[in-house]
């Protein structure tokens, strides 16, 4: 059986991905064979890994951190939010209906024993396991269904590190109130804090550290600090803030941010280049200026199609590839494009539906049932139900370009710097600006990002005694009210 370590969090985007990939990087160090484990993602960012398995994007990554092959088992519940009420559910990698907010409470109980099954089997394979959390443990209203969060740390005997961010202000209650709040039994498995994303003198915040300690009987494992150099594939929609460029006469990319935008990750790999701004749009007055319009995947196309329309962004785009400048649309946002997309099966919730899309290729998209998961090795990856068939059109990698419109049903194709600056050149001439490769490579980045983040948990953390708490388990704390 091998160790483990649950990393939980204060709130969402508190840190966990974060933490959890830089501890497998560290450990992974260490000689140890390590896995990431998320027992449930909510994410529409997710990633094809190796039999056509789809996993959270977080667990591929994090995988990459520890030098391991992804496998479905790291990830064995996806949840992929359809509307506000709704997400469409992949067990082990493979589609498995849906599930209502109603049920999050009794309705799990087939998705909990997927997940522990998943994680013990991990534990007979990988000498360490480090688990990431979901939200908070202390989201009370929704233990009793809970199988990610205190759920799982009780079906393994886990310890737990809770992380919280410090640059939201309130950490320090945020932390003993995420204790206190649970039952007994619950918080004897907390064993420590870890605090991210500070910036300053850490001496100043000591004060506030010696006190938690005092106050809770649990230590603090560490202080991450807040670095401009880190940024990892995103993980949600929290994330959508950019990647802007300080070069003058940089090529301007403007994403349209569509309500329910997914895989968005495949804009990180312009992101790295130094004469590339990119940014997310909302409005039609931003993209104005923009050299090339980026229409991303979205996890429902119809309904975001209209969103587009009710905001006037459609004619935005089509008054920007009027001029002649480029226009880029990945799975939904390649669908968009064509002529028409229908909807027989009623796979996105309107059985019939039917609409034109925006007309700027000779492309028809009709949605079936049964999903394409499919990985490219030489290059990107497909995850839709929607089939686009090409009509008038040249080529371009899978999918279509007519002028300057092009689509593609690929994901991830712009991480091959080959293609991407193959793609930036046309992109630069058709908007007549001038673009300068800057040899930069995404694969290369990745990595000195991830041993960067290896490198910030060695240095700010107790590695050594999170290594022992994950194979000894949690020591003897004290219970704290109200949960006494």
């Amino acid at each position: 059986m091998s160790g483990a370590l649950l990393v939980a969090g204060t709130t969402s985007d508190a840190g966990k991905t974060v933490l959890t990939t830089a501890l497998c990087r560290a450990f992974a160090r260490r000689g140890l064979r390590v896995a990431p484990f998320k027992a449930q993602n909510m994410s529409n960012n997710s990633m094809v890994v190796g039999g056509g398995a789809e996993i959270g994007r977080a667990q591929w990554v994090q995988a990459l951190a520890a030098g391991v092959e992804p496998e479905a088992a790291m990830n064995p519940v996806l949840l992929k939010p359809g509307s506000d009420r709704r997400s469409h559910v992949v067990v082990m990698g493979r589609p498995a209906g849906e599930i209502a907010s109603s049920e999050f409470i009794g309705g799990r109980t087939h998705l909990a024993e997927a997940a522990y099954a998943a994680y013990d089997d991990l534990s007979e394979r990988f000498d360490l396991l480090v688990c990431e959390g979901a939200g908070s443990p202390a989201e009370i209203n929704l233990r009793a269904g809970d199988y990610v969060n205190m759920g799982l740390a009780r079906h393994a005997g886990m310890p737990v590190v809770v992380v919280g961010d410090i640059d939201r202000g309130g950490v320090f209650a945020a932390m003993f109130g995420t204790v206190a709040l649970l039952d007994a039994a619950d918080q004897r498995l907390v064993a420590g804090f870890i605090v991210n994303k500070f910036r300053g003198d850490e001496s100043l915040l000591r004060p506030g550290l010696d006190r938690l300690e005092q106050i809770t009987g649990r230590r603090v494992h560490g202080v991450l600090p807040w670095s401009p150099d880190l940024w990892l594939d995103s993980e949600d929609a929290l994330e959508l803030s950019g990647r802007r460029s300080s070069g003058e006469g940089a090529l301007r990319v403007a994403v349209v941010r569509l309500p329910r935008i997914s895989n968005f990750t495949d804009v990180d790999a312009l992101g790295i280049e130094p004469d590339v701004d990119v940014s997310f749009v909302s409005e039609p007055h931003a993209m104005a200026g923009a050299d090339l319009v980026v229409l991303p995947g979205t996890r429902a196309t119809l309904a975001d199609l209209a969103w587009l329309r009710s905001r006037g962004l459609d004619l935005a785009v089509l008054d920007h590839a009027d001029a002649g400048r480029p226009v880029l649309g990945i799975c939904g946002g390649f669908q968009m494009l064509g002529r028409t997309i229908s909807d027989p099966d009623g796979v996105e919730g309107v059985r019939g539906a039917e609409t034109a899309g925006l007309g700027l290729l000779d492309v028809t998209t009709t949605f079936d049932a049964d999903k394409v998961l499919r990985l490219h090795e030489d290059g990107g990856y497909e995850i839709h139900h929607g089939r686009a068939v090409p009509g008038d059109v040249d080529e371009f990698p899978g999918g279509a370009r007519d002028g300057s419109a092009f689509g593609t049903m690929l994901h991830g194709s712009l991480e091959f710097d080959a293609f991407r600056r193959a793609f930036l050149t046309d992109v630069a001439a058709l908007a007549g600006r001038e673009y300068r490769p800057s040899g930069v490579s995404f694969a290369v980045a990745r990595a000195a990002r991830l041993d960067l983040l290896g490198d910030l948990a060695e240095k700010h953390l107790d590695v050594d005694a999170l290594l022992a708490l994950a194979r000894d388990g949690a020591p003897d704390v004290p219970v704290l009210p109200p949960g006494a």
